[in-house]
């Protein structure tokens, strides 16, 4: 255990915190409820970013961007919307400041009071209705890389915080078949990227109606589980159908020449995802990245003693980087004693090389506390024999290899067997902690004392749903697309049902 990092046995919400501080991944601020994102941490959703991008653009969609401010009307126009936002909204009510002999105070109030986005159904919308008037305008593929405000009153680095980042997709289509198609293809992108890259099982399903997006028909979900037992919601695609585009007044020419108004779609992903792969994965000693989306796959920390071990060490280590890196033309670049290779273009990884002034305990605490998924120990002895220690940050591995059989093909492979553990381990630890409940009495039971998913025969209904979340703290998390096909009893109600839903207590 790392002494600057609590056990998650002692207490999870505060080791949680602590692997963020000693990765120097994000700092609260003086703003309330708003992060700094440190460079550590914005390598991370760097790399997020520009996978999940990738995809995107692979479908059709392409980038654009809206206001930050909406007119405060514009989210009265949908009766569900904003009733599901009316309480976490930032308002901006003056234009400047004007100073007094007691300090400055606002001045020029706006005639319209201005939200602060808490999302963007609405100003696009209204986008839209300007740039969509014919069948042939649609379908309109658009996605948004942004900052969001949503006051919230608990916050948590990464989880919950009232300014986060995210991307969020808005869509316009001709026909209900082809937005519901829409919201499923990009559930799907969601998923495959939770666990693929983030390597963290996930669950696919829709909301109830009591958890759906404010405004939308369906809202379907990915689900993930951390090492807590908590659910954590990872992704949201929501099918709008007509409510938005008879708000703001979508309309277009159809190919039967008649006015008709477009179906919409959004889905997004957040910050958020940053703290899921740190709950799913991160140990006692600190974080732990998936290797596909660590901004640096592997570091260097050279062992010496005086001048004349440095020169023959290091001119080992450029003997590895070049053999990880043939083929290839790479800059290296030299930072705080710290030098970098490329090591994919596609991802924008690299390899390092520790090169500070400190001693070699330090420097592998420092990258394990980073969760580099694999650290390279080269001193005078390993130079001669011409090998170096591989030690793999995800099993605790530790193995000695030859420099004649290092390659990029050798590391990618080692990459990607990393990979494939660190998913294996969390689905492992999903399904462990997956439980079945019979009636109300054993959810309860479970809940109180394992929780985890629990999953049951449910027939979603708001009065219910309520009464479970007063007396468990739980919430139906998705009804999963995975149905039996066969019937039994509601655990509430009693009623025969064929649906069942995965409840938990949830972040």
């Amino acid at each position: 255990m790392a002494k600057n990092i609590k056990t998650r046995a002692q207490d999870f919400a505060q080791w949680y915190q602590d692997v963020i501080k000693a990765a120097k991944l994000a700092d609260t601020t003086p703003v309330r409820g708003c992060m700094a994102i440190r460079p550590e941490g914005y390598a991370i959703w760097e790399a997020i970013q520009r996978q999940l991008d990738r995809r995107f653009k692979a479908t059709g969609h392409v980038n654009a961007y809206f206001p930050l401010l909406i007119p405060q009307s514009f989210l009265a126009k949908e009766a569900e919307h904003i009733e599901g936002f009316a309480m976490e909204c930032a308002i901006v009510t003056h234009s400047r400041l004007e100073k007094t002999p007691t300090g400055l105070k606002p001045a020029g109030e706006l005639e319209e009071p201005l939200i602060i986005r808490p999302t963007s159904e609405t100003i696009i919308g209204y986008m839209y209705s300007q740039w969509v008037q014919s069948y042939r305008d649609l379908p309109l593929l658009i996605n948004q890389w942004c900052n969001v405000m949503r006051w919230e009153m608990r916050t948590r680095l990464f989880l919950r915080t009232s300014e986060f980042l995210w991307q969020e997709g808005h869509t316009a289509h001709e026909s209900a078949e082809e937005a519901r198609v829409e919201t499923l293809k990009m559930l799907d992108i969601y998923a495959d990227f939770a666990e693929n890259v983030l390597a963290i099982p996930v669950v696919k399903g829709s909301k109830t109606d009591s958890e759906k997006f404010p405004g939308a028909l369906v809202t379907y979900c990915i689900e993930g589980l951390m090492q807590d037992g908590k659910a954590l919601q990872c992704g949201t695609s929501h099918d709008l159908g007509q409510n938005f585009s008879k708000a703001f007044n979508i309309k277009f020419l159809g190919r039967d020449q008649q006015q008709a108004f477009c179906y919409t779609t959004s889905w997004g992903v957040s910050t958020r995802l940053i703290g899921a792969l740190i709950m799913a994965h991160s140990d006692d000693e600190g974080l732990v990245l998936p290797p596909r989306v660590a901004p640096d796959v592997a570091a260097v920390v050279p062992i010496y003693r005086g001048p004349e071990e440095e020169q023959k060490v290091r001119g080992f280590v450029q003997q590895v980087i070049a053999a990880l890196t043939a083929g290839r033309e790479t800059q290296q670049i030299s930072r705080h004693g710290i030098e970098s290779w490329l090591f994919d273009a596609a991802t924008e990884q690299r390899i390092v090389a520790d090169f500070r002034d400190s001693r070699p305990g330090d420097k592998h605490f420092h990258w394990e506390q980073r969760g580099i998924p694999f650290r390279i120990e080269i001193g005078p002895r390993d130079v001669d024999a011409g090998s170096f220690v591989l030690k793999n940050r995800i099993d605790k591995s530790k193995e000695v290899v030859k420099l004649n059989d290092v390659s990029e093909a050798w590391l990618r492979d080692k990459l990607n067997s990393a990979q494939a553990a660190l998913f294996d381990k969390a689905r492992q630890f999903r399904d462990a902690n997956t439980h079945w409940a019979d009636n109300y009495d054993q959810l309860k039971q479970i809940l109180k004392e394992k929780g985890g998913f629990v999953r049951c025969f449910f027939k979603p209904d708001r009065l219910a749903e309520a009464k479970i979340k007063e007396q468990t703290r739980a919430t139906v998390r998705c009804i999963p697309f995975d149905q039996p096909g066969t019937s039994g009893k509601d655990i509430y109600s009693g009623e025969e049902t064929s649906t069942q839903a995965i409840f938990a207590t949830a972040y």
